[in-house]
């Protein structure tokens, strides 16, 4: 096993970098935190006790664009003005892991929890949930109301169709990391490009916006940040409430192994979730079908990719586990139920 970072190279970036606390004053400690399956993300910590969070892409081979962690630190570094809550960025740079070089970022440690787990939810009362579930929808409203102009995210992406990008990315991906044919996948992959919905604006899409991508106060649920911006894009703002939906589980099943913690007490259902987001916006529920689908559908990909990177790279598991081939066959199933019945 290769270390994930060059610990005293890494410990003398940290320390010249204004505001991030850490000494060069002894050795420096990295500990795996989240349970994200792409992007690692370390808790680097000094003997004085200083902190920083730090991030890098997956080890072992990765396909061209993928785990960009610099674009994630230019995201978060453009929102820090806007009504978006996210880490404060104090750098990044390259470092070598023991097998090359890698980009890695370095951000502020946000005090709260991640709700990525059941036992995670467990730790808030049920209205903290509600007010954490909220607040999620909240901040993705604010997601999508960002001036692109005035923060400089103009660039970030084409302003082409969402849809068509995201069909032609995702299948492209899922030909780069699949372990085995799937038949499935491909039909819905044809339904989907037959019916893409016509797009009358392009915002800032997160792309992954989930309850363990959100970290909340325990005491209260209000939202601190806004993390994990990987995926983040320019496209149609349905997607997000698409992918949400696509993540969310419920008490009929069957849900994404790692995201029961929306099934404790307190937490509001699916449709509640689309309601608030709607209601605060004012957009149309004509295309959250497809978008639903498209989101079933690209998590399919990425779990894909997630199952090939751990067999490939046992190092990149998260704390929590890593999913199987079974996940990704759930989840088209899933897509292909409610493709149906929405006449996709």
């Amino acid at each position: 096993m290769t270390d994930p970072l060059d610990l005293p190279g890494l410990g003398d970036w940290l320390a010249g970098l204004p505001g991030s606390g850490i000494t060069a004053d002894g050795p420096l400690t990295l500990t795996r935190i989240g349970a994200g399956q792409s992007n690692l993300t370390y808790l680097a910590s000094d003997p004085a006790g200083h902190r920083v969070v730090v991030r890098r892409p997956p080890q072992g081979h990765l396909t061209a664009s993928a785990h960009d962690v610099l674009r994630e630190g230019r995201i978060m570094a453009a929102l820090a003005d806007t009504d978006v809550p996210v880490p404060v960025i104090h750098g990044a740079t390259t470092l070598p892991d023991g097998a090359g070089d890698v980009p890695v970022i370095a951000m502020s440690v946000v005090p709260g929890t991640s709700l990525n787990s059941r036992e995670a939810a467990q730790r808030l009362t049920p209205d903290a949930r509600r007010t954490a579930a909220d607040g999620l929808i909240d901040a993705m409203v604010a997601v999508h109301a960002v001036d692109l102009d005035a923060t400089g995210l103009t660039d970030l992406a084409s302003h082409k169709p969402y849809a068509p990008r995201q069909l032609r990315r995702w299948a492209g991906q899922w030909e780069k990391t699949k372990t085995r044919e799937l038949p499935a996948l491909d039909a819905l992959t044809a339904r989907l490009a037959d019916a893409v919905p016509e797009q009358t604006e392009t915002v800032l899409v997160h792309g992954d916006l989930h309850l363990g991508n959100i970290i909340v106060d325990e005491s209260t649920g209000a939202v601190n940040a806004v993390v994990d911006w990987e995926l983040t894009t320019l496209g149609d703002p349905l997607a997000d409430i698409g992918s949400l939906l696509s993540y969310w589980p419920t008490r009929q099943g069957p849900n994404l192994p790692g995201f029961d913690a929306a099934l404790a007490d307190g937490f509001p259902g699916p449709d509640e979730l689309a309601d608030r987001y709607l209601a605060a916006t004012g957009r149309s529920r004509a295309s959250l079908d497809f978008w639903h689908v498209l989101g079933l559908w690209k998590v399919a990909v990425i779990v894909e990719g997630v199952v090939r990177r751990v067999a490939e790279t046992p190092e990149n598991a998260a704390v929590t586990g890593a999913p199987g081939p079974e996940t990704v066959d759930a989840l088209i199933a899933g897509a292909t139920r409610v493709a149906d019945a929405a006449g996709l």
